[in-house]
Protein backbone atom coordinates (compact mmCIF):
# COMPACT_ATOMS: atom_id res chain seq x y z
CA UNK A 1 0.00 0.00 0.00
CA UNK A 2 1.39 3.50 -0.97
CA UNK A 3 0.75 6.00 1.98
CA UNK A 4 1.34 9.72 2.51
CA UNK A 5 1.44 9.67 6.46
CA UNK A 6 1.90 13.08 8.56
CA UNK A 7 2.65 13.02 11.62
CA UNK A 8 1.80 15.88 14.36
CA UNK A 9 3.73 16.56 17.71
CA UNK A 10 1.89 19.09 19.65
CA UNK A 11 4.17 20.41 23.37
CA UNK A 12 2.85 22.92 25.32
CA UNK A 13 5.59 25.52 25.80
CA UNK A 14 5.97 28.49 28.41
CA UNK A 15 8.17 30.99 26.68
CA UNK A 16 11.50 28.87 25.88
CA UNK A 17 10.39 26.07 28.63
CA UNK A 18 8.62 22.48 27.55
CA UNK A 19 6.29 22.33 29.95
CA UNK A 20 4.82 18.86 28.55
CA UNK A 21 4.47 16.51 25.95
CA UNK A 22 1.23 16.62 24.37
CA UNK A 23 -0.74 14.31 22.01
CA UNK A 24 1.02 12.45 18.31
CA UNK A 25 -1.52 12.29 15.67
CA UNK A 26 -0.74 10.79 12.52
CA UNK A 27 -2.38 10.77 9.34
CA UNK A 28 -1.76 8.70 6.49
CA UNK A 29 -3.06 9.49 2.93
CA UNK A 30 -3.90 6.05 1.50
CA UNK A 31 -3.64 4.60 -1.96
CA UNK A 32 -7.28 4.89 -3.57
CA UNK A 33 -8.68 5.55 -0.27
CA UNK A 34 -9.69 7.43 3.05
CA UNK A 35 -7.75 9.52 4.73
CA UNK A 36 -6.71 7.14 8.09
CA UNK A 37 -5.90 9.06 11.50
CA UNK A 38 -4.49 7.46 14.34
CA UNK A 39 -3.74 8.84 18.03
CA UNK A 40 -4.89 11.54 20.40
CA UNK A 41 -7.68 13.92 18.15
CA UNK A 42 -11.28 15.17 18.22
CA UNK A 43 -13.25 15.89 15.14
CA UNK A 44 -15.89 19.07 14.90
CA UNK A 45 -17.90 20.28 12.89
CA UNK A 46 -17.86 24.18 10.92
CA UNK A 47 -19.73 25.36 14.32
CA UNK A 48 -17.50 23.94 16.37
CA UNK A 49 -19.62 20.67 17.32
CA UNK A 50 -17.62 17.86 18.59
CA UNK A 51 -18.13 14.43 16.62
CA UNK A 52 -18.84 12.01 19.46
CA UNK A 53 -15.91 9.25 18.34
CA UNK A 54 -16.77 7.08 21.17
CA UNK A 55 -13.19 6.17 22.36
CA UNK A 56 -11.91 5.38 18.83
CA UNK A 57 -7.90 6.33 18.62
CA UNK A 58 -8.04 5.15 14.73
CA UNK A 59 -10.78 6.04 12.01
CA UNK A 60 -10.83 6.75 8.34
CA UNK A 61 -12.00 9.96 6.80
CA UNK A 62 -13.89 10.02 3.47
CA UNK A 63 -11.77 11.37 0.56
CA UNK A 64 -13.84 10.09 -2.37
CA UNK A 65 -17.24 12.17 -1.29
CA UNK A 66 -19.00 8.85 -2.11
CA UNK A 67 -19.40 7.75 1.61
CA UNK A 68 -22.92 7.79 2.96
CA UNK A 69 -21.39 8.42 6.49
CA UNK A 70 -19.09 11.63 5.77
CA UNK A 71 -16.84 12.61 6.48
CA UNK A 72 -15.96 9.72 7.87
CA UNK A 73 -15.36 6.84 5.42
CA UNK A 74 -17.22 3.62 4.69
CA UNK A 75 -15.85 2.09 1.93
CA UNK A 76 -17.71 3.17 -1.35
CA UNK A 77 -14.49 4.30 -2.72
CA UNK A 78 -13.82 0.61 -3.70
CA UNK A 79 -13.53 0.21 -7.38
CA UNK A 80 -14.62 3.54 -8.31
CA UNK A 81 -12.47 6.31 -6.83
CA UNK A 82 -8.47 6.47 -8.21
CA UNK A 83 -5.97 8.85 -6.37
CA UNK A 84 -1.77 8.03 -6.60
CA UNK A 85 -0.68 9.53 -3.23
CA UNK A 86 2.88 10.81 -3.59
CA UNK A 87 3.96 13.11 -1.19
CA UNK A 88 5.78 15.90 -2.40
CA UNK A 89 7.12 19.49 -1.17
CA UNK A 90 4.85 23.05 -1.02
CA UNK A 91 6.82 25.56 -2.35
CA UNK A 92 7.45 28.27 0.39
CA UNK A 93 4.48 30.46 2.06
CA UNK A 94 4.39 33.62 0.86
CA UNK A 95 5.15 36.39 2.93
CA UNK A 96 2.25 39.36 3.73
Amino acid sequence: MTAIILELNCNLWLGKKKLKNMSKTKLTINKNGSIKVEGDFEIVDSEGTVYGLEGRTALGLCRCGLSANKPFCDGSHRNTFDHESKAFDLPPMKTK
